[in-house]
């Protein structure tokens, strides 16, 4: 089994968490991989100082979005209505001591509610959902982590989709554990947290661990994963 691969995922409220607690949070915890949404300009500022590679694409209307990474690996777009999915691939001559080539999706799914006299979120995301699962039924060739804000409960069809083919880490980790389940939205910062919506799926990685930490001035809190490849 290779190493564990830290990946961190977080909604950052569209430039609402603070940039430099953001940062100092990732640095804190020794995070590889940093999945945004809602990604502001000081924001991506203050990750970059922490993490130098990758990609970034701040926006200050609800789309800025990026990948972060300690070290380089390729990067690639899903085109998605609304928002497109964002890709990296982690290769083993830039991280060997993984054993094998990791690809890690970052998603933000629309929520029901944007637009809501015109149900335009809903139809994003009757688009963007199969969007989606065609990538992933077409690039199936190795360990893989799906993981974003997919504005699906686990009683949402999104969510069940995405489960009915990739393993929930939340749910694996807590059943291995015997640990509650936490929720990742409130309806503002420092809020208490009423839905799981912010998930990591995986295949052909094993889930070492799963934590929900809190993101200072975020409705969301962040996802971080310890995950390390399956043995063959």
């Amino acid at each position: 089994m290779g190493q564990v691969l830290r990946v961190l995922s977080a909604n950052l409220w569209n430039g609402g968490a603070d940039p430099v607690a953001f940062a100092e949070l990732v640095e804190s915890l020794e995070v590889d991989v940093v999945a945004t949404q809602e990604l502001s300009p000081e924001q991506a500022d203050a990750l970059a100082d922490v993490l130098p590679h990758g990609e970034l694409a701040p926006a200050r209307d609800y789309t800025g979005m990026g990948l972060a990474m300690r070290r380089p690996g390729k990067l690639s777009r899903v085109p998605l209505a609304c928002r497109d999915a964002w890709v990296a691939e982690l290769h083993t001559d830039s991280w060997p001591e993984l054993g094998t080539a990791i690809e890690v999706v970052n998603v933000h799914i629309a929520a029901p509610t944007i637009r809501l006299r015109s149900l335009q979120g809903l139809r994003y995301r009757r688009v963007q959902v199969p969007q989606l699962e065609r990538y992933l039924e077409r690039t199936a060739k190795g360990p893989r982590v799906l993981v974003g804000d997919f504005n699906s409960t686990p009683l949402w069809p999104a969510y069940h989709r995405f489960a009915s083919r990739l393993s929930d880490v939340a749910v694996a980790v807590a059943q291995r554990h015997s640990r509650p389940l936490r929720r990742t939205w409130g309806p503002w910062a420092g809020s208490p947290r009423l839905l799981r919506i912010d998930h990591g799926f995986v295949e052909g990685l094993h889930a070492e661990d799963f934590r929900v930490v809190h993101v200072p001035g975020s409705d969301h809190s962040a996802v971080v994963m310890d995950l390390a490849p399956t043995p063959t």
